[in-house]
This record gives C-alpha cells, structure tokens and sequence, in this order.
C-alpha cells in the first residue's frame, strides 16, 4: 500500500550538517539570502557524527567567514611545536621536523575539536535563515522520470525489525529541491548510489580508505604541552601495512590520541581496533597516558584516494561535495578546509545555476581553477607509493615533495579497491593481540559505550546482506569472517556455540556509523544504509 507523503520545497536540499554541507549552505546565504536552503542532518544534534583528528588549517574559513575570530569561532588552540617518531617495538627515533615535506607541517594551524566548529557554523547558518533538521536521516533520493535528482525522502519513523508500522509510525516527507547537495561525508551511503548510477567514477582510479581511531585523554599536567602536534610511523605496523598515529595536545590538559591505518591492509586477522590499542603501549605513549584518564572514544572511514580516484562531482540536479566526493589531502591527513573549499565552490556553482541558468557542470571547471585541486594534484602520488612499503615510500616521498613540490611528471594510480586486497586466511600469519589492561588498552564494548551509541531496539537492521548465508557459507571458511576484526565497535560475531552450526550475528545497536563493514567486506556482502532518524554516536568534542 502506497504510503502517503507529506513535501516540502526548497531551492536547495543538503544532506549533511559536516564542514562540506554547512559552508555550501553559508556561501549560498552569503552570495544570495533569498534562496531557500535546509540541511538535513541524521545525527541527533549537528556534531553528534562529527569525529576528526582535528588540526584544522583556516584558508577556506579565512574565505567564507573572514571575522570568524571576533565570532569567537572554537578555535583556539594554536600549533606551537610538532615532533614526528619512527617506532620501533621498544624505542624511537625522533625525525627531524626540518625535513618533513611542507604538506605535513602545520605552523599556523590550529588543534580544535571539529563537531564543536560544525556546531558554531550550524548557528552561523542559522543566523543567516538556513533550516537545519537535525535528527532526520535522508535515507532515499528522489528521481525525475528523465532520471535528475529532484529532492530526497526522509526516512520512516516506527518501523519494527520486520518492517511492519507501529503504532509511532511517521512516514518519511519528500523534500523536493532545485538543486540537491550530497555532504554526507566519507563512504556516503546516498553517494555511493550516485556514483554507480551516473559511472561518476568513469576513468578513475579505485577510490581508497583508511579507518580512523581517536580516543581523548586528561593527562598530567608534567604530560601535557599544549599546542605541540605528534605523528608516529611504524610500530606496531608491519612495513607493508599503511598507517601510523597523531597525538594532538588540546587545552584542558587533553590530548586527542588517534590512529588511522590503510583499509587496503592484507591479512585478514589484522584488527585494526587492537593495533590502536596495542600501539599505547609503546614507552613514549605509555608515559604520555600514565595516570591519565580516557574520556572519548570514536572511530570513522576516511578517504584516501586523493585526486585520480575523485569521482565526477556533478549529475543531473545534484552535487558531491566534501568527503562524499572524495577531497581530503591524504599526506597532510586534513580533510576539513578541502571539505568547506568544495562546498564553497559548490555553492558558487548553484547561484550561477539558479540565476543565470549556468550548467551545474561548471562546478568541475570552478575546482580545476581552485587552490583546491592544486592542493590536491601536488598530493597525488604519495598515498600509492605506499604499495612499495614504508621505507621506499618514504623515501619517494622526499623526493616528490621537498624537491619537485609534487609536481612529478607522472601520476601513480591506485591498483585496486580495499575489498579486493585481503588473503585468504589459509595463507595469512595469525595475529595473537595481548589482553586488555584496563588502563591504558580497552575492549570494544567499553569503547562503545563512550560514544553514547544509541539506536532504537526494534527497527529494521542497517546493515543489510544481500545473502545472508554468505557470511557462513563462505566469507568465514575464506577470511575467518574479518568483520569480526575489521569493526571498530564489535557490530559482528560469530557464534560457535554449536561448531557444526556456526551463525553470523550483526549487533546493529553497537553501529558507531564508522561504515568501514561497508568498505571492506571481501564480496561487498554488507550494505550500510542509514538506520532510524538521531540513531548512532553522540559525539560532544570529537
């Protein structure tokens, strides 16, 4: 039976209250404060998805609010002195920050926490009459019979697990638009449709992931030296796996603690969870946390891909903007002012669009004379490189930045997609991770609960199979099931109660919406869509 929808109409539609959707939603305010725009934002509050490293560099800030800092904008803590480490099990060699390429220092930037920026722009946004619904998940895109996206339709509240209306059932609206931008940030479920349906990925290399871990500590005052920025490369990370760690000093005697590694990882009872925890335990971060006190927890995909995986951003009535795209600056690991410089020009873009009938196709022509490509072209080569290892990464690293300032003559390309590169388990090493202490490494559940994770019980599953038996039938004879190691919340199990009948178990409720399941699951089995609307973390200063 037909369900009857109530619509509503904007110029502009936008799908995600993160750094991309809020300065789209600004700049078009800006440029023309008659035209109609609301942001659709699935977290319970703008922020509460937000998670990022963050050191956050100001250019497209500086751009689209140039007063931000007698706004009293949340940022505040200024990057006074940067280390970078080599790790080796017991050890580490400090790196000469003169030597690091000019992409990876951060003189001028700032350490903040990114949901609290987005909160500031939402009440920027506000202030100028952008809409923002927070709470309600855009979970359909809505299509004209010549195939352009005309809105999206928001998803059904009070549906049980077997799809059947309760008796809160509130059907989803359709909110129709002009223009419809999808900032819904890496791994975007309405994104990724776009892509596959439009071949916006025509030509281009296989887009590339890493999963971000970040956790924040109060340390000891002998501890802690605010405004100092370090990385870490190498233990506990064998030399072919992609990935290393940032410890942030923030004010309040925090630090945000984090570590991110390549989703293109190989053998499959690595466990990206227990690498982070694993890697506090090394002497120089086990004295930075001594006596500290863990009080956040998150994890979320980021992508990597850089340039030559970037998907053509514009179809018809719609634009990609931000993380859904693909624009982070994989070697400066900052994706944040790239995000909002694409909303920017999106925005740009749209009021072109609307007023002079311009193509929203000159989107692509506004990013190609953008400092934003720039940035992005001079960056393209060092995340493939790291297919050779550490070491000649490195190396070649030195190389295309210091001296041809990413201007090589030649692009590297991505070989294959992150789900294509796992081993079989027969021919992988097992890997035994060490007990948690309690003190400075942790299990999953007690993570999880930091996030303030919360989805109501009886909805239908979001993580969907498309055979259900595959998990069982195959995935766990061929990979040991690597969902069980790949999540960073413990979403997956399986049940050996009875050997001869094992059962592939989805704890839907633990989803932190990190949707690396989506990424790197072997035979693309799991599909992440968005679960009932201000379902998932509750994120304050991530």
């Amino acid at each position: 039976m037909e369900v009857n929808r109530e619509s509503m109409e904007y110029d502009v539609v936008i799908v995600g209250a993160g750094p991309s959707g809020l300065a789209t939603a600004i700049k078009i305010k800006q440029l023309n404060s008659e035209t109609n725009v609301c942001i659709l934002e699935k977290g319970s509050e703008v922020g509460a998805h937000i998670l990022s490293g963050n050191v956050f560099e100001t250019k497209a800030l500086d751009e689209l609010i140039p007063d931000w800092k007698i706004k009293n904008a949340p940022i505040k803590t200024k990057v006074k002195k940067e280390k970078f480490l080599f790790l080796s099990k017991k050890s580490s060699l400090s790196w000469p920050t003169w030597l690091l390429p000019s992409v990876q220092k951060n003189h001028n930037n700032y350490i903040i926490s990114l949901a609290n920026l987005c909160r500031w722009l939402a009440t920027e946004a506000e202030n100028l009459g952008v809409e923002i619904f927070p709470g309600f998940a855009a979970s359909k895109i809505l299509f004209s019979d010549d195939d352009q996206v005309i809105g999206i339709q928001t998803g059904d509240m009070g549906v049980d697990k077997e799809g059947n209306k309760k008796e809160s059932f509130e059907p989803g609206i359709n909110i129709m638009a002009k223009v419809t931008v999808f900032a819904e940030g890496c791994r975007g479920h309405l994104g990724k449709e776009l892509i596959k349906k439009y071949n916006l990925s025509k030509g281009k290399s296989p887009q590339q992931y890493g999963i971000g871990f970040k956790e924040i500590w109060e340390v000891e005052e002998s501890q802690h030296e605010e405004g100092l920025v370090m990385h870490t490369a190498g233990w506990p990370l064998d030399n072919s796996t992609y990935g290393g760690s940032f410890c942030y000093h923030a004010d309040s005697r925090q630090i945000f603690l984090g570590y991110v590694i390549g989703l293109d990882y190989k053998n499959p009872y690595l466990s990206p969870y227990d690498e982070f925890q694993k890697f506090k335990t090394h002497p120089s971060i086990k004295k930075i946390l001594n006596n500290g006190k863990r009080i956040a927890y998150g994890a979320r995909a980021l992508i990597e891909g850089g340039i030559q995986s970037l998907p053509k951003m514009y179809m018809p009535g719609a634009l990609l903007v931000g993380c859904d795209a693909g624009t982070l600056n994989m070697p400066k690991i900052k994706g944040s002012h790239t995000a909002m410089k694409s909303g920017i020009l999106a925005a740009e873009t749209i009021i072109d669009y609307l007023n002079k009938s311009i193509p929203l196709s000159s989107y692509e022509e506004k990013f190609k004379k953008s400092w934003l490509y720039n940035e992005l072209f001079t960056a393209r080569n060092v995340k493939p490189s790291f297919n050779w290892g550490l070491i000649a990464a490195i190396i070649f690293t030195g190389i295309d930045q210091i001296i041809f300032r990413g201007r090589l003559p030649f692009t590297l390309k991505h070989k294959h997609a992150d789900h294509e590169s796992l081993q079989s388990a027969k021919n992988s090493k097992q890997i035994n991770y060490p007990k948690y202490d309690g003190v400075f490494t942790f299990d999953k559940t007690s993570s999880v609960y930091l996030t303030g994770t919360n989805h109501e019980a009886d909805q239908p599953v979001h993580l969907q199979l498309k055979d259900k038996d595959l998990p069982i039938s195959y995935t766990l004879n061929e990979y040991d099931e690597p969902s069980q190691r790949y999540c960073p919340a413990g979403v997956y199990e399986v049940d050996k109660t009875d050997p001869e009948v094992p059962k592939f178990i989805i704890n839907a409720q633990n989803c932190i919406h990190c949707k690396t399941c989506d990424i790197k699951e072997p035979s693309q089995n799991i599909t992440w869509v968005v679960p009932e609307g201000s379902g998932g973390p509750n994120y304050a200063n991530m």
